[in-house]
């Protein structure tokens, strides 16, 4: 190859490259503009305070199911980093967010209005999405409903004011004081191992669920977690699998909150951590992480597992 074909080469891909650049600028500017007026003829939602969310939860028998960024993508057919975008998941998640049954509290995420209290890159996180996102919100949630507060379970790394994490993690332990717990989880998530998170909880159970792709096993969860009787409150945390199965978990005459990332946050905020950082013992997918967590020798938690789906 001669000289002059290597510069038309290296020309051309730059060429193409910047023609990419200008796309996405472009396509992004189109969403800006298109979002700054449709958020002016449409009311954003009405959303309990992240109090009044947990008061509802302690109070009463209510289950929740919690919406945010990535239960949207895969109403839209997205694919998300631990889960495909399948017919199966997009279907369930349309009808968990347009239900109205007010025995299940569904909590959404309170990014719609004033985002001051996000840092500023969860506050740029949030706009970005909203402006591609924001009409499929509001095409299945129901107008003049009251939604809860998705983000209970995240009060501290994407605030500015971290003061109130640690009154809030301990007002919403009151939420299973007492009582006999079974927290389905993501194969080492391992939820309140090597914290006092569910310390104050009467006994706790465990069925452990694939990290990834665990809608490809809803239908093993569902029913492994039916064998339990009506008594028990289910503590989900298995990303959109865990908004479904708090759904339909409720509809089966079972308490059921999915209660998310609350296990890393708080673990986050006892080490004081400024960013999302790896835990060594725990599955941390927004971190960057994290593949090689160590395995769990912790005796109380091994003796918690009553079942494994894989």
């Amino acid at each position: 190859m001669f000289a002059g074909d290597c510069d038309l080469k290296k020309f051309l891909v730059k060429l193409w490259n910047n023609a990419v650049d200008l796309k996405i600028k472009a396509v992004a500017r189109f969403w800006i503009i298109y979002d700054f007026f449709y958020r002016r003829i449409h009311k954003p939602p009405i959303i309990a305070s992240v109090d009044e969310t947990i008061d509802e939860l302690i109070n009463t028998q209510k289950s929740m199911a919690r919406f945010g960024d990535g239960e949207i993508k895969l109403v839209c057919g997205k694919d998300i980093y631990f889960q495909k975008a399948t017919p199966f998941a997009s279907n369930k998640l349309k009808e968990v967010l347009s239900s109205n049954d007010d025995s299940i509290m569904i909590g959404i995420a309170d990014a719609f209005g004033d985002r001051s209290r996000y840092t500023d890159e969860a506050n740029k996180y949030w706009k970005n999405h909203l402006c591609r996102y924001r009409k499929v919100w509001y095409k299945y949630l129901i107008k003049n409903k009251k939604y809860y507060n998705a983000s209970v379970t995240r009060q501290y790394i994407s605030l500015n004011d971290h003061s109130q994490g640690l009154p809030i993690y301990n007002k919403m332990k009151k939420i299973w004081e007492n009582k006999d717990i079974v927290i389905i989880e993501g194969e080492k998530s391992r939820l309140g191992v090597g914290n006092d998170l569910f310390d104050g909880a009467k006994s706790i159970k465990r069925i452990l669920a694939p990290s990834k792709q665990a809608f490809d096993k809803y239908d093993e969860i569902f029913k492994e977690a039916c064998k339990f009787d009506k008594n028990i409150l289910f503590l989900i945390a298995l990303g959109p699998a865990a908004t479904c199965l708090a759904y339909d978990l409720s509809k089966a005459g079972y308490r059921a909150i999915d209660i998310g990332h609350i296990d890393v946050e708080y673990e986050w905020l006892l080490m004081g951590a400024e960013k999302k950082v790896a835990l060594s013992n725990k599955m941390v997918f927004e971190a960057v992480n994290s593949n090689g967590v160590e395995e769990c020798t912790d005796q109380k938690y091994i003796s918690e597992i009553i079942a494994k789906i894989t």
